[in-house]
């Protein structure tokens, strides 16, 4: 459970794709939306779909899309996004919902007009009883759908439909957003990008096979690719979650390794007080903060001299971070 969340925990369902909604979350109150990030803003949807939920004695859920609308419309645009569906499962799962809903979106739900949308799909085929969306939620086809129309159309069909206004952090007047987090993590700024996250921003994917230079080095690393990431090419202080659902701390590098071959960008993880084998497992890297950008040394010395300072300033700021993490 999330810090900060009171709820009992509870079964958690998925219901992927096409499959049939589960009587585990049949009549739910669902909040929809694309949930890039499930930042501070969405944990305001989250909250009020829960409590709504609970007044009306249904279960909470999330509705989302994949693919996401976006790369639907322009597959060939490369795309940042901050929670693939597996990380949303992650962060979801922390906040005491009863369940996630993922619906295809293709080319028949983008052709749906905002009517056949609230009262076909939402209440025939969901059978949702009720919705909760942001201020900004737009539906139907050519985004026809404005949030009074869902309210009125909601009206008209019985449902829940609560409207929420956007939220900032403490003294801030922009509010909190997933495009607010890409522009930290393209600046380096993890901290920022954590702050209006609520928790450490991670990735998730295999180990692979790379060069073994850092084994040669005295750093050997745990190497993941991680396609359309707009994160500053850098040195990171990181958690990693191993597989067997182990942590540890440690340094990670994201980019072209100039010094070396100036190949595609690649995040390479050393692993503190770590020893074995991680090829083919999936592991989750938390990043924790920013320690310098990505430099050309003069020689492979002068980098593994560089490379100590950056494990000791992480193992500083790995001890120092009281950040809460969706991986525990």
């Amino acid at each position: 459970m999330a810090p900060g969340d009171d709820t009992a925990a509870r079964p958690f369902t998925i219901c992927r794709a096409d499959a049939p909604v589960p009587a585990a979350l049949a009549g739910a109150v669902a909040a929809i939306g694309n949930f890039d990030g499930v930042h501070l803003g969405h944990r305001m949807l989250v909250d009020i779909v829960r409590a709504a939920a609970h007044a009306a004695g249904r279960p909470a859920a999330i509705l989302t899309f994949e693919p996401h609308p976006r790369a639907y419309f322009a597959p060939d645009a490369p795309m940042f996004r901050l929670t693939g569906l597996a990380a949303k499962e992650i962060v979801f799962a922390h906040l005491g919902l009863d369940g996630l809903i993922v619906r295809r979106f293709d080319g028949a739900l983008a052709e749906t007009g905002a009517r056949a949308f609230v009262l076909d799909f939402l209440k025939g085929s969901l059978a949702l009883s009720g919705v909760v969306v942001g201020h900004d939620f737009h539906f139907g086809r050519g985004r026809e759908g404005t949030p009074a129309i869902l309210a009125e159309l909601c009206r008209e069909a019985g449902m829940i439909c609560q409207i929420v206004a956007p939220v900032a952090l403490g003294g801030e007047t922009e509010p909190v957003s997933s495009s607010a987090i890409r522009a930290a993590l393209a600046a380096g700024d993890v901290v920022r990008a954590n702050t209006l996250l609520g928790y450490r921003w991670f990735v998730l994917g295999a180990v692979r096979h790379g060069d073994k230079r850092g084994r040669q080095l005295g750093f050997p690393t745990a190497n993941m690719m991680l396609p359309d990431c707009g994160l500053a090419h850098g040195i990171y202080a990181v958690r990693v979650r191993l597989a067997s659902g182990g942590f540890h701390g440690g340094v990670a590098s994201y980019g072209r390794r100039p010094t070396f071959d100036d190949g595609a960008p690649l995040l390479e993880t050393y692993l503190f007080d770590f020893s074995g084998d991680l090829y083919g497992q999936d592991i989750a890297v938390e990043f924790v903060s920013y320690i310098r950008g990505e430099e050309r040394f003069a020689s492979a010395e002068a980098l593994v001299e560089r490379m100590h300072i950056d494990a000791a300033a992480a193992r500083a700021m790995l001890a120092r971070d009281e950040t809460p993490s969706m991986l525990t």
